[in-house]
């Protein structure tokens, strides 16, 4: 009888990233031969991302520290330890498992470059691309699928919740960022909306509710509030229902992907370039990027900051809003 084989991937956080890495499980659960078991270490706050995923087996999760977890882990006896994550923490699980390791090039010194002298090294790989390659060695290859995302039924919402106005098509909309300067300012945002006058449903947090309110109570009845309403499984749910997804660099623009969304996506001090764009390898038209490429300040960082270092935000302020406008009725339309 086939021994069983035991691969454990790592990646802690967060909803995108863990997104990202979902061609990887796919692709070891079914390109490897025999009896392959897929288990995942990440943190206990994002284990829901991934214990719908049929090409999962187990699903570890931490707290704060991997002292949590680490004697469990090492009585799993792992053949291979795929690190995605990459940092000492990661680093450290690697070394207690004294399993055969594979890891990826997080590209830290071509995004140092570029954001400290704007010197442009970076290659023009996904994301994606480059957690594959952390598999090479084993023989595994893109299957050209994409990203996926696993919605449990109980978490389908019905559209007939949803206000009359929304049950017939809508656009949702990812008004948050884990930092301000990725995330359009509020003003704008409801100038967009405005003369979208579309019906929208506002997604995010319940650290979004607050900026929700106010958008709503400036546009009006064709903004439903859904921040902080929904858990993640739900808000990916209204994603998939909609028409359109309108969204910042967010973690919902990459389960918008794996739903197989249009998407309109806009960005502010960070880039694409950095490989974290939507991913649609066989359906390039099926997003929209929206930037500033005239300024020589962005990227000013790899992830963000409060505020703009510059103090005028152009990256964002300066963005047209007809050409998001624009993006966003196409997709409506189609």
């Amino acid at each position: 009888m086939d021994k069983t084989v035991k691969i454990l991937i790592i990646r802690f956080s967060s909803i995108g990233d863990i997104v990202l890495t979902t061609p990887v499980i796919r692709c070891l659960k079914q390109q490897l031969d025999g009896d392959i078991e897929i288990h995942y270490l990440t943190k206990n706050q994002y284990k829901g991302i991934l214990t719908s995923n049929p090409h999962v087996d187990k699903v570890f999760g931490i707290d704060k520290s991997t002292n949590e977890i680490i004697n469990e882990l090492v009585d799993e006896h792992y053949d291979y330890v795929i690190d995605l994550h990459k940092n000492l923490r990661s680093k450290r699980v690697t070394k207690k498992l004294k399993a055969l390791s594979f890891t990826f090039d997080k590209l830290n010194y071509q995004k140092w470059l570029i954001t400290t002298f704007k010197v442009d090294k970076l290659p023009r790989v996904h994301i994606v691309e480059r957690y594959l390659a952390a598999t090479k060695i084993l023989g595994i290859e893109n299957d050209g699928l994409g990203l996926e995302y696993f919605i449990p039924e109980q978490d389908v919402v019905d559209l007939k919740s949803l206000p009359e106005t929304h049950q017939h098509g809508y656009v949702s909309f990812a008004i948050g960022a884990q930092h301000n300067t990725k995330r359009l300012p509020v003003e704008k945002m409801i100038s967009i909306l405005k003369e979208l006058n579309l019906p929208v449903v506002l997604l995010g947090g319940k650290e979004d509710i607050a900026d929700a309110e106010i958008i709503q109570q400036s546009v009006g009845e064709k903004v439903y509030i859904g921040c902080g309403k929904y858990n993640l499984n739900q808000s990916a749910s209204l994603v998939k229902q909609s028409k359109v997804l309108l969204t910042h660099d967010t973690g919902l623009m990459h389960i918008g992907a794996a739903l197989g969304v249009n998407i309109v996506s806009v960005w502010g001090n960070t880039i694409p370039e950095f490989g974290m764009y939507p991913y649609f390898p066989n359906h390039p038209e099926k997003y929209v990027i929206i930037e500033n490429k005239e300024l020589k300040c962005r990227p000013c960082s790899k992830i963000g900051y409060d505020k703009c270092p510059k103090k005028h935000f152009n990256c964002m302020n300066e963005l047209s809003n007809n050409a998001i406008i624009n993006a966003v009725k196409t997709f409506f339309l189609k």
